[in-house]
């Protein structure tokens, strides 16, 4: 018999929401119900769009400020999980959360942001909400924020992440993999043009965010490659990259696994959802120029693992683009790993927990 399952997310950029999107599609097509909501609606009105806004700002405007706050209250330390430094905000959701789950009546609960995990944790811990609660962790390098022991199964992208979740947590935490749509599988199914140009796809991201993307975009265009820079949301950013020779520019686009089936290398700066949709789409990663914080961590993290290349500097990431635009045994292996870290369904884990 279906569930009823409650996933719960968070509006800040679109990849949060893009792995509670797609999960909630696989819940459904297995014959749940769903329901999905933003933890930022259910702070106090006015709370969630200020946490928002203030989180765009300082990774746009203030990159060494957003490290700082990382470092300070999100970054591991040894025997330290979940702190009372990061678990203010949760309090403030938890009256709304709990009058959602009275209403609605969920068999299982799904968070896909560390808040809202943190919302789940705290309330289950003191036995306040008796619904059974899962965290899919969708970064590689886990912080913090992730962390709470009241919650009962955590979902990671990969082994270490899942190691990670587990020491933190003393919770069970399963290595599923990262949750991309099947289009993006289908993708990587498809046979890349060799004719022109080789295509290099650089992401900022829903908000276009990043250091130096126009200098990168240029350069690789000067080398013979043909940069696509994908803006998302930043019109600015679009109009400015257009005058760029030889760079194309993209705004807001629901055709990604096109593209990525188009190109032969995705230049990635934050380790979320665009890369590990290239990963199911056998299009090779390379980080250069990662984003403060989280970004870099993440970053640094996927390449420890073998999933992707880093660049530290622009001759290391010429020569990894360059590498791994050819077919061969560099690209062979990247695409190889990338493929091998999708390992189960993280949907029926969830709709199987506490059934």
């Amino acid at each position: 018999m279906g569930r009823r399952c409650l996933v719960v997310s968070a509006s800040m950029g679109a990849g949060h929401d893009a792995v509670a999107g797609e999960l909630a599609r696989r819940l459904r097509a297995d014959g749940h119900d769903v329901l999905v909501r933003d933890v930022l609606t259910l702070l106090p009105p006015g709370v969630g769009a200020a946490v928002r806004g203030f989180y765009r700002f300082v990774v746009r405007r203030l990159p060494p400020v957003y490290a700082a706050i990382h470092a300070l209250f999100l970054a591991p330390r040894p025997g330290v999980g979940r702190g009372p430094d990061v678990a203010p905000m949760a309090a403030l959701a938890e009256r709304r959360l709990g009058a959602l789950v009275a209403a609605w009546r969920p068999d299982v609960i799904v968070s896909t942001f560390h808040l809202a995990g943190q919302v789940t944790g705290r309330m289950r811990g003191r036995g306040v909400l008796r619904v059974p609660c899962a965290v899919f962790v969708t970064d590689f390098a886990v912080h913090r924020a992730w962390l709470d022991p009241g919650n009962d199964l955590y979902l990671c992208v990969s082994g270490p992440a899942a190691r990670a979740a587990r020491d933190g947590t003393g919770r069970v935490a399963v290595a599923a993999g990262p949750v991309v749509p099947p289009e993006f599988h289908k993708a990587g199914e498809r046979v890349r043009e060799a004719g022109g140009p080789p295509v290099v796809l650089l992401s900022g991201g829903a908000w276009g965010v990043g250091p130096g993307l126009l200098r990168t975009a240029g350069a690789l265009a000067r080398h013979g490659f043909l940069p696509v820079l994908l803006c998302g949301r930043d019109e600015r950013l679009r109009r400015r990259a257009e005058r760029v020779p030889g760079v194309r520019a993209l705004g807001w686009t629901d055709d990604m696994p096109g593209l990525m089936a188009s190109a032969r290398v995705l230049v990635d700066n934050a380790a979320g959802q665009t890369a590990v949709q290239a990963l199911a789409a056998g299009l090779p990663v390379v980080g250069y120029r990662p984003i403060a914080g989280h970004g870099a961590a993440g970053v640094r993290q996927m390449a420890a693992e073998g999933l992707t290349a880093y660049a530290a500097g622009l001759p290391a990431l010429l020569a990894a683009v360059g590498e791994l635009a050819r077919p061969g045994a560099a690209r062979d292996r990247r695409t190889a790993a990338g493929s091998a870290v999708f390992r189960a369904d993280a949907a029926r884990l969830v709709a199987d927990l506490g059934a």
